[in-house]
Order: C-alpha cells, then structure tokens, then sequence
C-alpha cells in the first residue's frame, strides 16, 4: 500500500443508525437488546467500574502535593569536620573517605549544628548556613560555594522607615 492508496478519513460517511434492517443497523440501533446501556442516557460516568469500589476512592487521601524542585542535601555539622588534620581542604571525597556523607552524587550542606571547629580547615560544599560559615571562619578556616551559589544573608534589622518627599506632602 502506498500513500496514494490511503484515504481521506473526512469523506466517510457517519453511522446512520434505525433507519431499517437492510442497513444492517436497524431495530436495535447497534444497542443491544435491553438493559442500560440501551436506554437513552444510559452510559456510565468515566471511572465507573459497576459498583465495585472505584480505583480512584481506594487511592488514599494525601494533604498537601511534591515539589518538584525539591533538593535532598546530605548533612554535615561543624564538630564532625574535628576528624580532618589542620589546614587540609575537605572536599566530598575526603568526607566519603571518613564516612561522614554516603553518596557521592547529592549536594553536601554545612550547618552549625552540633560541636565546635577546633582546626583551621577550607572545605568544599554546595550550601552552608549564614552561622556554620561564621564557627569555620572563626577558627582560621575558609567555607569555599560554588559559584552558582550565594553566600546566606543575614537577617535584616526592623529599621524605621524613612520618610520620602511624598508622604511628607501628604501630612
């Protein structure tokens, strides 16, 4: 068959249904005999599954939804980097090595958890906290981000409003 041979599905002709047994689609209309498939109105909703419990109500009802940008770091404490010698740099492969993290392909985040640096140590990671940075620069050490990646930035103050030229005029 060739593309020549094909054709054109906008010229058929639609099922004219009752108008006599020689059509082929007389007394019964293509319907069956009775019950409510043979009514009018009679078709089911979609998901309607005969009067046993639908999928739909066995599924369970969870609040809330995924983010899809949801991002899973592996955590690491401040005390926890005590196990590496002074000035040495800490990357994910030293920290892999002292089984601090488990995989090597989801980002590392610093917090400042539990303990305190007693070394002065540069370490490599994808995310620190705004406090995790100021214990490691506190002992000498240095927090290296990616570049895509922003330093936290700490809180603002409730400073009072200064007032512009346009509320003046409004008073």
């Amino acid at each position: 068959m060739s593309l020549l041979e094909l054709k054109n599905p906008s010229n058929k002709k639609r099922k004219r249904v009752g108008r006599g047994n020689a059509s082929g689609h007389g007394t019964y209309s293509c319907r069956g005999m009775k019950g409510q498939s043979a009514r009018a109105g009679g078709r089911r909703r979609p998901g309607f599954e005969g009067g046993q419990t639908p999928y739909l109500r066995k599924m369970p009802k969870i609040k809330g939804f995924t983010n899809p940008n949801y991002v899973e770091y592996q955590i690491i404490n401040v005390g926890d980097l005590n196990v590496f010698e002074d000035k040495a740099t800490v990357n994910k492969a030293a920290l892999i090595e002292k089984n601090l993290i488990s995989k090597k392909n989801l980002p590392v985040k610093l917090l400042a958890g539990k303990g305190e640096l007693e070394k002065s140590i540069t370490i490599e990671v994808d995310k620190a906290s705004l406090q995790a940075i100021k214990k490691v620069e506190s002992s000498k050490g240095k927090v290296v981000l990616p570049k895509e990646a922003k330093a936290p930035k700490a809180k603002k103050e409730d400073a009072p409003k200064e007032e512009t030229a346009e509320t003046e005029k409004e008073a």
